[in-house]
């Protein structure tokens, strides 16, 4: 079913509407995945931004490069990463080092995140994959121009010209536990580093600009993680920041979030 953002407006809307005809805020798609656990997903407006780090950011990476134009269609994004108990009810287990029902599922692999979208898009009859990784990246930015956000989960010992000294807290926390970005989206930053669908690639020579990832070229043994994690200092937790591992590699540093069609019937 769906939902607005404002429960006041609920009954004014038919199945599927998209924005909420009597109040204009964004809609979110909640999916039953049993036992009384759901899955919020975010709609995502379409557009366009520029992905990757302008030539004047510091830290930039030459890996963030070249800065190219994205124009992306609307989509659904995963509210907050994948929980525990999101991921126990869908795959029946529950790998994270820090427990927490209400925490990001973690020490996944690529492969687990994959299956995990497989089975969500039998379970619901519709297609749940990885973002892109300029999905995540635009959907991250939420229209800012700026380097990164102050409230993440990361290292806050090591500040730097974005980001003043913060607690450094040493593991996850549960997810939502800071405020959201201008699209609704938590933890985009921090907590955990989330596996997108994109094979790695040195820069973004040759990148796709319609918003699809790039599974072409490259190691295909080798994907695409962004947004920086709980153990790691504040430049990693930067919008353009990538970084990435081989398919089956497990880490307490890893999660991940899904996104799926918007409808157009």
């Amino acid at each position: 079913m769906t939902q607005c953002l404002n429960p006041n407006c609920l009954k004014s809307n038919p199945p599927e509407t998209i924005f909420c005809q009597s109040c204009g805020k964004k809609l979110i798609l909640v999916e039953d995945l049993g036992n009384g656990i759901e899955l919020e997903m975010v709609y995502i407006p379409g557009g366009t931004f520029f992905m990757g780090s302008p030539d004047n950011e510091e830290e930039k990476k030459e890996n963030e490069t070249p800065q190219h134009e994205v124009t992306l269609p609307p989509f659904y994004m995963s509210k907050y990463p994948i929980t525990q108990e999101q991921y126990q009810v869908m795959m029946d287990k529950n790998p994270s080092i820090f427990r927490g029902k209400n925490r990001p599922v973690e020490n996944v692999s690529w492969y687990d995140a994959i299956e995990f979208c497989q089975n969500l898009s039998t379970k619901t009859g519709k297609i749940y994959s990885l973002p892109s990784e300029s999905q995540w990246e635009y959907a991250s930015r939420a229209g800012t121009t700026t380097s990164s956000s102050e409230l993440v989960n990361d290292d806050g010992n090591y500040p730097d010209a974005y980001v003043p000294k913060k607690e450094f807290r040493k593991e996850t926390t549960d997810v939502g536990s800071f405020l959201p970005n201008t699209f609704g989206l938590y933890d985009m930053q921090g907590n955990v580093w989330e596996w997108c669908q994109d094979i790695w690639h040195d820069n973004y020579d040759g990148a796709p600009t319609d918003g699809s990832a790039w599974e072409t070229q490259g190691d295909i043994s080798t994907r695409v993680l962004r947004g920086g994690s709980w153990y790691y200092i504040s430049l990693y937790c930067r919008y353009a920041k990538r970084s990435y591992d081989y398919v089956d590699f497990h880490s307490n540093v890893m999660g991940f979030r899904v996104v799926s069609f918007v409808s157009r019937s």
